[in-house]
């Protein structure tokens, strides 16, 4: 069979958020084509056949010999990417076509904040075509940026697919210890590997959860960003970093996907709460694999993930610091991708604060818990995305503005956090003795909070040593709920002062038998109860007292725990979580959460070999005997933020700034 090289009879300019061409929508591709940050190309291989276009569609399709790998293709439909295996036609049996779409480089590249700019996308040349070029065009310095010689850089067609863009070939890497492991420990790396989801006959995550006595997965089945976390850690301990890199790349490319819930689509930059690999039957016995990814607009509440592009960020640093390969996050599309989602955080609103303000069911809690408003969770994962971003971002002209704008917003969101949300003894004495009703730029009480609003169960429970940071805070509401991931990752990120990072270790220590108990670790304490559970979670026969999200044990919180232990020097309490887990874990075969006031009874709703407790253990053992990269996974306070305020660039002297009305000393 003779073969030919297909190449593109068009030349596109796109310069809209949503780019589309002759009203159908842009192009987008599974694989991406190169390793270069600035240009790529397009490789398509295909025979002398073209299929026939369906209406309103712009694309084409090949036939295949057997003995092909792979190739790149756009789809009959441009608006899904899409990717073909196991195509079986006549007596051709083993892997048969892999075809994608192209992807598109060019969605709305918005390096200012709350400006405009775009970039241009050239296929030249007719059926003669020469690489696709990427140029970027800056509205506000009317630039067109291009090599420093002022020709276009071009790509080998053979780095045109995923096979071929892993990296530089050679790479400085981390030397990780391993020793013997465990006959737990062996267990749980082998269901790991079994949770692997392969696309194209490549990993590209791991499922949610397991068990093969399981008749009804549900979701449990599909790929969440969330979840897929402590594995990607775990991966990268073990030095299986192909499939880290192939999760970021294809959830990057579903991050453009058109998701629309009753007929009103969210911010381009949302990343899916999950996706799922599905095999879907063609004409002529063939088959072919599709992405089919949740945006919330199938999730229970239809609630978006707020969640999974911090994640996704906090990853992608987490790759380049373990391999060592930073020319993942230096690619166009992936810078692309961080802006996107910073330009959706850091989009100008109504709210007064620089916390995200969101919907309940957003993050980790993904039902009706009371956490509407500004969750501390969300709080501090957006300052780990957002110190993340200040790293992973390359430093131009064009992003000046927009690292400007997260420096402001890191200064603002570290001070708000370190005053208003932290509570120890002294703080809650503080708060017991408030006035209200205080009309003044200098007020106290700035949030007017009434102090008949401190529970009586947090009076005899705050311990003299210890304190935490609170679950929310709004106007007239202080959540004094414990949080478990909200402040370990406060510790992690440093969102807290160092002595208050200290304090949440000391008050975990002292109430071990609450927030621990007979496995690690508490989502939240304590449970919500009677009439407060009825109204406030609508009498959620899931989330009952002292059950999943509502004061249950979630194992996976294990390795955050580990984290923010090794960083505040206190391994022995992590040593002691973990041999607690190891103990029970495998003996009650890898529970979602456990269930009752100390964590004894496996959930009653609990899926067994959950994916994310089997590896949140072994994150946490690797941690532990690796100090050296633990260190590389979290940040120490950064002194220069302390001196950045927003109101000494402004001239009106109206407002004082309201650091110096502060009564705590959060500079320490």
């Amino acid at each position: 069979m003779a073969f030919m090289a297909i190449k593109p009879c068009c030349r596109i300019l796109i310069h809209r958020r949503n780019s589309s061409f002759f009203a159908f929508p842009s192009p987008k591709c599974h694989h991406p084509p190169t390793n270069s940050p600035s240009s790529f190309r397009l490789n398509l291989t295909q025979n002398h056949k073209f299929c026939s276009f369906a209406p309103r569609i712009l694309g084409f399709r090949g036939a295949t010999d057997r003995t092909l790998k792979r190739f790149c293709a756009p789809n009959s439909n441009w608006a899904q990417s899409r990717v073909f295996t196991n195509t079986f036609n006549g007596s051709i049996v083993g892997r048969g076509v892999y075809v994608c779409a192209l992807r598109n480089f060019s969605a709305s590249v918005e390096t200012h904040v709350n400006e405009k700019n775009f970039e241009r996308v050239y296929v030249q040349g007719g059926m003669n075509v020469k690489p696709l070029v990427v140029e970027r065009i800056d509205r506000d310095e009317n630039i067109r940026r291009s090599d420093s010689d002022g020709s276009r850089r071009e790509i080998d067609s053979e780095n045109a697919n995923i096979e071929n863009s892993k990296g530089p070939v050679e790479v400085e890497e981390l030397k990780i210890f391993r020793k013997e492991e465990s006959a737990v420990e062996k267990e749980a790396w082998k269901l790991l590997q079994d949770a692997v989801v392969e696309y194209c006959g490549s990993p590209i995550g791991t499922v949610a959860a397991n068990d093969p006595a399981e008749k009804q997965p549900l979701n449990y089945d599909q790929v969440f960003i969330r979840d897929f976390i402590p594995s990607a850690l775990t991966f990268l301990l073990k030095g299986e970093t192909e499939i880290v890199r192939n999760f970021l790349l294809h959830t990057l490319q579903l991050q453009s996907w058109e998701k629309t819930v009753d007929c009103y689509s969210p911010g381009q930059g949302l990343m899916p709460a999950s996706f799922k690999v599905r095999t879907v039957p063609l004409d002529e016995n063939k088959f072919e694999e599709v992405l089919d990814p949740d945006f919330g607009e199938s999730a229970i509440g239809r609630v978006a993930p707020v969640d999974s592009g911090l994640w996704w960020i906090i990853l992608l640093r987490t790759y380049g610091k373990i391999t060592g390969d930073y020319t993942l996050q230096e690619r166009v599309d992936v810078q692309t991708g961080i802006k996107l989602i910073l330009n959706l955080c850091l989009s100008d609103g109504f709210d007064m604060f620089p916390s995200l303000l969101v919907t309940d069911g957003s993050c980790m809690i993904d039902r009706r818990m009371g956490i509407h408003g500004h969750p501390l969770e969300i709080q501090a994962l957006f300052y780990s995305a957002l110190r993340c971003s200040r790293e992973l971002l390359s430093v131009d002209d064009g992003s000046q503005n927009l690292v400007s704008a997260i420096n402001n917003r890191l200064s603002a969101l570290s001070f708000h956090i370190r005053e208003y949300y932290w509570v120890d003894m002294k703080k809650i004495n503080e708060i017991y003795r408030y006035k209200t009703e205080e009309y003044s730029t200098d007020a106290t009480n700035k949030f007017n909070i009434y102090p008949d609003q401190i529970p009586l169960w947090l009076v005899d429970w705050i311990p003299e040593t210890g304190g935490y940071m609170i679950g929310n805070l709004q106007p007239a509401h202080m959540d004094f709920r414990f949080f478990a991931l909200g402040n370990l990752w406060s510790i992690v990120s440093s969102l807290g002062t160092p002595k208050q990072n200290e304090a949440i270790l000391n008050l975990i220590e002292a109430k071990w038998d609450d927030l621990v108990g007979r496995m690690p670790l508490k989502i939240c304490y304590p449970a919500l109860e009677y009439e407060e559970w009825r109204i406030i979670t609508g009498s959620d026969p899931k989330n009952t007292p002292w059950s999943y999200h509502n004061g249950g044990s979630w194992p996976t919180l294990l390795w955050q725990f580990t984290l923010a232990c090794m960083k505040m020097g206190r391994p022995e309490l992590a040593r002691k979580a973990v041999d607690l887990a190891e103990k029970r874990l495998p003996v009650d075969r890898w529970p979602e959460y456990y269930d009752t006031r100390n964590g004894r009874f496996v959930g009653k709703q609990a899926r067994l070999y959950q994916t994310w407790s089997i590896s949140g253990f072994l994150a946490s053992k690797l941690l532990l005997e690796n100090p050296e990269v633990a260190s590389l996974l979290f940040w120490e306070e950064d002194y220069e933020l302390l001196e950045i305020c927003v109101c000494a660039l402004r001239n009106s002297g109206r407002k004082k700034c309201s650091r110096g009305a502060a009564k705590s000393q959060i500079l320490v």
